[in-house]
């Protein structure tokens, strides 16, 4: 490592949300052009860094800075030079010269110490001295902060939020609770905050230790799935966790219930929203449940026929029933497999409810699965997220809560809201959805049930249909045209435990037996590049890897590095970045791994000329990378309906590539062609409960490379993860 000093004669660029900085150093041995970050620092600023050499492809020799101080300017030059750069607001070079003439080296003493003596200074007046020492003082501050918090090996990006939030009582903070950071400030877990603390010194038995721990352990638990943990297992996770015994935290989960932080009911241990999300959506579920229809039906029921012969729709005496039910509740449950009339059932009701002369929404929780919506029943169908009409701005930093534009005081204008794939959403989007709702509109829930929970906590439709306290209908007819898809008989018997035939006798259902993982990638590739895009008449970029896996040979980060490697190789015309183990290039296939409220889309016409924006990009949403700008430190996304996203390298670790994607991810999503690699793995993920819904994200065609053991033993293999969840309790509690 390299040192290095000088003053920055000018700021190239900087990124204000990460600190990224490009800027001119001007050192003894002429000017040096530095990349890093380097939050808080000024055009003027004399700094001393760390780093080293680098030879960039485009903007040549660099000095990558990995740490730096700034340093006071030594002399009358230094001085001036800094007051003059516009560090100081209302300072320019006359001024700055005056100031150094009239104080010499002594000048930053009496910035510091007498401020009122610079209204000496011809043209300041004692409010303009005033106002120049403050800002003089808040860089000092910062400066400070940022040296004081590097010990502990906090970024200059988190020290920053951290000075933000607390000003000079940050020092006070961490010597007395650091595992306040945990709870105030996004970006900052237990692990930091107890990484400081056993710096600060602080007893590993600290009730604030235990507290933040246990808060810490239910936090993980929601990001499993989980709304609560039994008592048992939290003690046991915390005391891991903690490394201390059970009988000293138990205590501090009554404190935590006493604070209101947590609920204990009979021997589960909610964080408090969870519990009261559980609540709040069985009061409002039985609250839209309100009977629309009274007396005969029989002119319902005609008009449903009727429509049905009109349409020349193929509408059984189930799917009847459950059209007729729709109009009779304000609350209805639809469910059923691949191939088992959903669709039809939903075309049916939209088309009664339009000859009603009702106004209609449709919505779904992923973008994909909102467009196939829209593509299977004709009308427009958003996102749920859309529907509610997000609101990119948070209503509190810290509390990361979303904030929709529709809720209880601006509810939605609908006589009718369908909401399809209702397996994905989780409970804190179906509190939102409810509470946009008024009693007296129709509320219809569409979803297999039998696909894997949401990726979020909670397991809401498969909760609410457990409750039994609301109508629903679960369609079982396989229809006679998808009869004709292998996919779809196969999905059904492996659903019922039924072993199929992998004898590739099939036109869209094939297993190729491999047991050599190398080999599984070469034919995987070939598939991809070469063999299916024909067959499914599809780009390669739409057929989609799917595993059970993250690690492993043929887990996702595998699979992405390899796929990526033939199906996008290096070229000298694809800009490239490298963040932590991966490298993004343009043309890569991306996904988005977490839900960002904030994140702002365009869509551009072929000018260039933006058409439509919002915000809010979310957990499973796939794109392409169209653009890497080194320069701006930032890349382009277009993600599906032409939305263009601009992420700043900072956000890298919210995208991933996403040639292969596991299973859960894919929930919501249909792709013509799925490639799934499976050779064995642990038995809770390789379960009859995945590879059903793996095989019914296909279209057109399973390809399954790996051995048929597997498959056997996976249709076989009936355990699943379980949730812990209450969403049916509170429904069956508050039951009329």
């Amino acid at each position: 490592m390299e040192a290095i000093s000088g003053y920055v004669e000018h700021i190239i660029f900087q990124n204000s949300t990460n600190g990224y900085t490009v800027l001119s150093l001007m050192t003894e041995d002429g000017e040096v052009t530095c990349v890093g970050t380097l939050m808080g620092i000024s055009q003027g600023e004399s700094i001393s860094a760390w780093g080293d050499v680098i030879s960039h492809p485009v903007y040549g020799e660099q000095f990558k800075v990995a740490s730096f101080q700034v340093v006071a300017p030594a002399d009358r030059v230094s001085i001036e030079r800094y007051l003059a750069s516009g560090a100081v607001r209302g300072v320019g070079a006359a001024l700055a010269a005056r100031i150094v003439k009239k104080f010499g080296d002594d000048t930053f003493r009496i910035m510091e110490e007498e401020p009122e003596r610079l209204a000496e200074v011809k043209g300041i007046s004692l409010r303009k001295a005033q106002e120049i020492a403050e800002q003089m003082e808040e860089r000092k501050d910062l400066r400070d902060a940022l040296v004081y918090l590097q010990q502990f090996g906090i970024s200059n990006t988190l020290a920053v939020k951290i000075y933000d939030a607390y000003g000079m009582e940050l020092y006070g903070i961490l010597s007395e609770n650091p595992y306040r950071l945990a709870e105030d400030i996004s970006g900052i877990g237990f692990r930091i905050a107890d990484e400081i603390a056993s710096k600060i010194g602080i007893h590993t038995d600290s009730d604030y230790r235990i507290r933040c721990g246990v808060m810490y352990v239910l936090s993980q638990a929601l990001g499993e799935g989980h709304c609560y943990l039994p008592m048992d297992v939290l003690l046991e996770r915390a005391s891991m966790l903690l490394h201390v015994e059970a009988v000293y935290i138990r205590p501090q989960v009554d404190n935590l219930m006493m604070d209101r932080k947590c609920v204990i009911k009979q021997d589960a241990v909610f964080a408090a929203s969870y519990y009261y999300a559980e609540l709040n959506c069985a009061h409002m579920l039985h609250g839209l449940n309100l009977t629309l229809m009274t007396g005969d039906d029989t002119c319902a029921r005609d008009k449903i026929r009727r429509l049905a012969k009109e349409l020349h729709m193929d509408v059984d005496d189930l799917q009847q029933e459950a059209v007729l039910e729709s109009i009779k509740r304000g609350l209805f449950l639809l469910s059923g497999g691949p191939g088992t009339g959903k669709t039809t059932t939903i075309n049916m009701m939209i088309r009664y409810f339009e000859a009603e002369g009702l106004d209609i929404f449709l919505a779904a929780p992923t973008g994909r699965a909102a467009k196939r919506m829209t593509e299977a029943t004709g009308y427009e169908a958003k996102t749920i997220h859309r529907l509610l009409e997000l609101n990119g701005a948070l209503s509190d930093e810290a509390d990361r809560k979303v904030k929709f534009e529709r809720n209880e005081e601006n509810p939605l204008e609908a006589d009718v809201v369908i909401i399809d794939e209702m397996s994905m959403v989780d409970l804190p989007l179906l509190q939102s959805l409810l509470k946009a709702i008024v009693p007296g509109t129709r509320l219809i829930l569409v979803g297999d049930v039998d696909q894997l929970p949401s990726v979020g906590p909670g397991q809401v439709l498969r909760d609410i249909m457990e409750s039994g306290a609301f109508p629903m209908v679960v369609l079982k007819r396989i229809f006679r045209q998808a009869q004709k898809s292998d996919i779809v008989v196969n999905a059904h018997r492996i659903n019922r435990g039924e072993q199929i035939a992998l004898d590739n006798k099939s036109r869209d259902f094939f297993l190729l037996e491999r047991s050599d993982v190398n080999v599984i990638y070469k034919h995987m590739i070939q598939l991809i590049r070469e063999m299916l895009p024909r067959y499914v008449n599809a780009s390669p970029f739409d057929i989609q890897v799917l595993t059970p896996m993250r690690k492993g040979g043929l887990g996702v980060e595998t699979l992405n590095g390899i796929l990526q490697r033939y199906l996008n190789p290096p070229d000298a015309s694809k800009r490239e970045h490298v963040s932590g183990d991966t490298v993004y290039r343009e043309g890569d296939k991306v996904m988005q791994i977490r839900n960002n409220y904030q994140l702002e889309w365009e869509v551009v016409s072929k000018y260039g000329i933006p058409v439509d924006k919002g915000t809010g990009i979310f957990n499973g949403d796939m794109g392409k990378i169209l653009e890497i700008d080194e320069m701006a430190s930032q890349l382009v996304v277009e993600f599906d309906e032409q939305r263009r996203v601009t992420y700043p390298f900072a956000l890298l670790d919210e995208l991933e590539l996403s040639y292969a994607v596991t299973v859960h991810k894919s929930q919501g999503s249909e792709y013509p062609a799925v490639i799934l690699p499976l050779l064995g793995g642990p038995k809770m993920l390789f379960n009859r409960n995945l590879l059903y819904t793996a095989v019914t994200r296909a279209k057109s065609c399973v390809t399954i490379l790996g051995s048929s053991a597997t498959v056997r033993s996976m249709i076989e293999n009936v355990s699943e993860n379980k949730r812990y969840t209450a969403l049916a309790d509170r429904i069956r509690e508050l039951a009329p």
